[in-house]
């Protein structure tokens, strides 16, 4: 009995070692593959791009989705040496949930750098999040002057940095400028200069109602009305109502919600709101039209157009791939904006000879808030480009990031302003006369 008790003594103690043995072979061979990507010898850069994937504005993460992932098949989904993987990080239109899912993306999925977003509120949540991790997050479309505000308070927030659309009030004197060009060369003459602005709730709706009133006001408009609704509302009749009583000569909205957009452009004809909107969004899903139908005539809007050769065959391939419409302002800003990131990782590789958290700060730092990394080869804007002034905010100019005032009439939009680039006047429809 001794015998054999000592004989199943040495037994498991060797099967332990094997055991042991085996685990220690696994967890190499694991860990082997996580630094070089397995036989081919590539490394890892787990990238985390946000966007509205689900919830009233998943229309929108749907376009981000498609350009990205057509940004990255073109390099084969590599960089430099490096193997690219995607964590898709749905904000939900919510900062909250948005907040938590980036940081899921951190903790659990171990992203090294962030890319994109849509809701200036969820870009202001999961500000907090990239500061805590210093994690680097690239031009994420948060456009509020909140942002801003944030990243010049603490160094710690230009983790969060080179935004992907300038503050509202950068853009919307185009359409102050579009208004009082129009009066002055007899086109139109309102039988006030009176407005009424209504927007979504969101860092995004305030900060744009705030910047066209102020930009309004010094031009000699009266706002008479500033109204705010829940994202994703889709009864406007009560707001509209309202509206109309008060007469105003320019009703002007934002709104980040597909649905909501187009119930506010057809409830708004529907009771026949006899004023000229200014409906800045409306054209960031590409079926805007399908939506809207004539209720959409005469809107005034700030959209890019797809004016270039590249420009117009991205639209047409990401619309046979992907089945939907895309928006210049949506699919093609993202695409855009994912190559310049591919840019400058590159960029970075040359210079540090690595991807991670750091170096990618480093460079967004060094070269791309410096104005040493612009880019010029996009098919949205000439170019994409950030300096200490601007940052980080890109630069605005005809030569930059800007957008044309364009004017909707049977599905299209006509570029009314700047005067360099217009393909027409200013209509005014007849029951505005």
């Amino acid at each position: 009995m001794q015998a054999w008790g000592a004989r199943l003594v040495r037994w498991c103690w060797s099967f332990a070692t094997m055991v042991l043995v085996l685990v220690v072979v696994l967890a190499l061979g694991a860990t082997g593959c996580r630094q070089t990507g397995g036989s081919s010898g590539a490394r890892i850069l787990k990238l985390g791009v946000m966007g509205p994937f689900t919830g009233p504005s998943s229309r929108l993460g749907e376009e981000f989705k498609g350009a990205v992932t057509m940004a990255f098949d073109e390099v084969g989904w590599r960089i430099g040496d490096y193997k690219v993987e995607i964590v898709w990080i749905d904000s939900q239109s919510d900062p909250e949930k948005a907040a938590r899912a980036y940081e899921d993306a951190v903790v659990r999925d171990g992203i090294q750098a962030g890319l994109l977003n849509w809701h200036s509120s969820t870009g202001v949540a999961c500000m907090e999040i990239v500061a805590k991790h210093k994690i680097p997050h690239f031009f994420g479309m948060a456009a509020t002057d909140v942002i801003d505000q944030k990243y010049h308070s603490d160094p710690k927030y230009h983790y969060w940095m080179a935004k992907g659309w300038p503050t509202p009030s950068k853009l919307t004197v185009a359409y102050v400028s579009t208004l009082e060009d129009a009066i002055s060369r007899g086109l139109w003459q309102p039988r006030s200069k009176t407005a009424v602005i209504c927007a979504e709730d969101t860092d995004w709706g305030r900060s744009f109602a705030r910047s066209l009133a102020g930009q309004l006001e010094e031009a000699g408009w009266r706002v008479l009305k500033t109204e705010f609704f829940k994202l994703g509302e889709t009864d406007f009749y009560p707001l509209l109502t309202g509206i109309r009583a008060l007469a105003p000569a320019v009703c002007a909205s934002s709104v980040t919600s597909a649905q909501s957009f187009s119930a506010l452009v057809k409830q708004a004809r529907e009771i026949r709101l006899n004023s000229l909107m200014i409906c800045d969004g409306l054209g960031w899903i590409g079926e805007w039209y399908q939506l809207t139908g004539d209720a959409s005539d005469y809107v005034l809007d700030q959209i890019p157009q797809w004016t270039t050769a590249r420009a117009q065959e991205f639209r047409s391939q990401f619309k046979q791939r992907w089945g939907f419409e895309p928006s210049p302002s949506t699919a093609g800003l993202a695409y855009d904006h994912t190559r310049h990131f591919i840019a400058l990782a590159q960029e970075t590789i040359q210079l540090y000879g690595k991807l991670d958290s750091e170096t990618l700060f480093k460079a967004g730092q060094e070269l791309l808030c410096q104005g040493k990394a612009p880019y010029s080869d996009g098919i949205i804007m000439k170019r994409y480009q950030y300096t200490p002034e601007t940052v980080p905010d890109p630069v605005v100019g005809k030569d930059d990031f800007i957008f044309p005032v364009i004017q909707y009439k049977g599905g299209k939009g006509k570029i009314i302003w700047p005067e360099e680039w217009k393909e027409g006047d200013l209509e005014i429809p007849d029951f505005l006369r």
